[in-house]
């Protein structure tokens, strides 16, 4: 009897194992801030549940994560179409976003990398004032009106924080500068993890700083958001971005983010963002509590 409950146990065991080894194991790389570890987290969680196993790489530079794209490192990504169209395409047409979309589809696709059905969110730059700032100059109301004021030789001293990625991106601070022919040296500038940002404004320590329109700090610290009056921020589109050799391999991968990219709108990504940046929940909690919200067949 024992001699059969040992045999049964071992058949048992290699079901399990080659169960596991079964599983198509899915890369996902997730860029440094808050947002892309939800989405990978969400991505990772919900795509485990449909029998993959989801590996997550956070906490990448723009570069990195899309040189790793390239090369086979990673399966997917979340990724953003003004990215994409102006820093890794070096596209500067102004295009709506649906334009941007369907460019940024037919570039990369021959580069090896397929964009999937997009999410309802653009997740795009703007400049921002703390509200002390907001009360005492009441006329910067757009990054135009920013600039004049930074001219005033009374605010020579005035300082805008921005995240160090942004600050060296193609299409971040030199091309913002340039349209605008903004007074932006280094004495005015302060380079700082995407989250300081929030922080030095929240704390009135910087006249103004570089944030993310899907952030939920912007109603959290009451900060005002400046309209960008010369359209320099290109559409930010975000959707889920496989290689070519994994969907050929897992075509059903496209059908079950489909319904899940849906279910990402501005407003969501606020809330989300929120939980994690201004609650301090973890973003594996937050991820879970949102697909039990929302439980996709």
């Amino acid at each position: 009897m024992k001699k059969i409950s040992f045999l049964l146990g071992c058949v048992l065991l290699c079901a399990g194992i080659v169960q596991a080894a079964e599983k198509p194991l899915i890369r996902i790389g997730a860029r440094v801030f808050t947002e892309q570890t939800l989405l990978a987290e969400i991505t990772s969680q919900y795509l485990n549940s449909k029998g993959y196993n989801a590996q997550v790489t956070g906490g990448l530079g723009s570069s990195l994560a899309r040189s790793a794209h390239e090369t086979g490192q990673l399966d997917m990504v979340w990724e953003y179409t003004g990215v994409s169209l102006v820093a890794y395409n070096h596209v500067t047409d102004k295009l709506d976003s649906q334009q941007s979309y369907d460019r940024v589809k037919e570039l990369d696709a021959k580069k090896g990398l397929i964009w999937l059905h997009p999410s309802k969110f653009s997740n795009t730059y703007a400049l921002a004032l703390p509200q002390k700032v907001a009360e005492e100059f009441p006329q910067i109301n757009s990054v135009s009106d920013l600039n004049k004021a930074l001219r005033d030789p009374q605010n020579k001293d005035a300082l805008v924080a921005l995240d160090t990625e942004f600050a060296n991106r193609s299409d971040g601070l030199q091309g913002m500068v340039k349209l605008y022919d903004m007074d932006l040296t280094r004495r005015n500038i302060r380079q700082m993890d995407a989250g300081l940002v929030y922080t030095a404004l929240k704390n009135g320590q910087v006249f103004a700083g570089l944030v993310y329109t899907t952030d939920g700090r912007l109603s959290a610290f009451n900060l005002k958001l400046l309209e960008d009056d010369m359209h320099y921020f290109p559409d930010y589109t975000a959707a889920p971005v496989v290689s070519k050799a994994y969907l050929d391999k897992h075509p059903e991968l496209e059908g079950l983010l489909k319904p899940l990219a849906d279910l990402f709108d501005d407003e969501t990504m606020r809330q989300l963002n929120a939980r994690v940046d201004v609650d301090h929940e973890s973003p594996s909690k937050v991820a879970a509590d949102f697909l039990r919200q929302h439980p996709l067949n």
